[in-house]
């Protein structure tokens, strides 16, 4: 299979898996697990996992969202909104957004970004939401006239070649998506180009520690749970840098063991093969084994940074 080919697999597993997480919180938003995403690539009803990892395997809460924002930010937002919350970080925390100005959320989901973006750039600014999902797109849509959002556009579009015109941006954030990216490379370039120069890139994303076992690698649920297309944060720092983005530095870091622990503090970790069957339990503790990994440590691999840059004025 070529490599446009394996990368186009690997995005409308995503988009399939992203767009079942938008339907059910308009459907049955309470069954919505920690980071949102039903991300398998088959159709087992057994087969998920999130941008958190195995989360609802490991009986982690509904919503994450008081995990990521204050209290504060998330007053006066509908549930519809804060239930539907699939990212790793507040990328907005760091992004020191001004009124007036025009934001970017690559990855935009259900829009929560976009709505906390949008309170801090006014009326007089702008902010828009750029999905691949369009399932994402319209619940999003949803959400915007539930918050009261009219400074916010959502456009249906992919990150590796943006629908935005050259140096149109004046910040570009994103919560746990460009890992997603098979071709990180483009993201970041595309990024460089929609920013007017002098602007910034605010990101919260993930990344590992280190090698990942083949059959995470090789797993589509993986790649739509945020860890198969991950990479190490140097190898992901040395992109932003090579798209010719200046002061590139990590904000801040937090391993995901935390965050995948069940109630009696044991590590449940599920790895689906490239035909679509799931290991879990006793089985994957072995897989791991072989490759001198136990569930602590795949957890432990896996990191959230939040990292900014600048396009150089």
């Amino acid at each position: 299979m070529s490599d446009k080919a394996t990368d186009e697999k690997v995005k409308e597993a995503v988009r399939q898996a992203y767009g079942r997480a938008a339907r059910r919180f308009v459907e049955e938003p309470a069954q919505a697990g920690c980071c949102g995403a039903e991300a398998s690539s088959s159709d087992s009803p057994e087969q998920s996992a999130t941008c958190c990892g195995a989360a609802e395997a490991a009986g982690v809460e509904a919503s994450s969202a008081l995990r990521l924002y204050s209290a504060e930010e998330l007053a006066a937002l509908p549930d519809s909104v804060t239930d539907a919350v699939m990212g790793c970080g507040n990328p907005t925390a760091i992004a020191e957004l001004q009124p007036g100005e025009v934001v970017l959320d690559l990855g935009s989901g259900g829009g929560i970004d976009c709505f906390l973006a949008a309170k801090q750039v006014g009326p007089e600014g702008r902010v828009i939401g750029l999905d691949m999902t369009p399932d994402m797109i319209r619940l999003a849509r949803r959400n915007a006239k539930k918050a009261g959002a009219t400074n916010v556009d959502f456009r249906f579009g992919e990150m590796e070649d943006m629908p935005l015109l050259d140096a149109s941006v004046d910040v570009i954030i994103s919560n746990c998506v460009i890992n997603l990216s098979p071709d990180k490379d483009a993201v970041f370039a595309e990024a460089y180009r929609v920013l007017r120069p002098g602007g910034r890139m605010s990101i919260s994303d993930i990344v590992v520690d280190g090698d990942l076992p083949e059959l995470v690698r090789r797993s589509l649920d993986a790649w739509a749970g945020c860890v198969a297309g991950a990479l190490t944060e140097a190898d992901y720092l040395s992109k932003i840098r090579a798209a010719g983005f200046e002061g590139v530095e990590v904000e801040s870091r937090s391993f995901a063991s935390g965050l995948l622990a069940s109630d009696d503090g044991e590590l449940q970790i599920q790895l689906v093969t490239a035909e679509g069957h799931a290991i879990e339990g006793e089985e994957a503790k072995a897989l791991l084994a072989e490759a001198g990994l136990s569930p602590h440590d795949l957890a432990g691999k896996v990191a959230s940074i939040r990292v900014k840059g600048r396009k150089p004025a």
